[in-house]
């Protein structure tokens, strides 16, 4: 990523339930290395795993950063995700509201 640090990023993922959802979106927030988890329910994954395709229910969860906190954040999700294999895709907007990408800024900044 090559991009300004301070640049917003969209990172993918999904856990198994509500409750796995809020935990790690709320841990995330706390640690300030996201500004916002949207946690949307109902979604159906279908997918290979250990040499046989699965179906199961799942929260797909859309977080929002920073590209400075994606390295952390990934250690983080190591230490925290559920999944023995999480999903971590990192998005870059096009584009991002100057409002919003200042609050974005603000809400991932390390406390000093």
């Amino acid at each position: 990523m090559d991009a300004a640090p301070d640049s917003a990023r969209w990172v993918v993922s999904t856990v198994a339930d509500e409750v796995a959802a809020r935990q790690l979106a709320r841990e995330l927030v706390e640690r300030r290395l996201v500004a916002c988890v949207t946690c949307l329910p109902g979604a159906t994954s279908v997918y290979r795993w250990e040499g046989a395709v699965q179906e199961d229910a799942e929260v797909v969860l859309l977080a929002k950063t920073t590209a400075a906190r994606v390295p952390e954040l990934e250690r983080a999700f190591a230490e925290l995700h559920p999944y023995k294999v999480p999903e971590l895709l990192v998005l870059e907007p096009a584009h991002v509201g100057a409002p919003y990408l200042a609050w974005l800024r603000s809400a991932v900044a390390e406390e000093r």
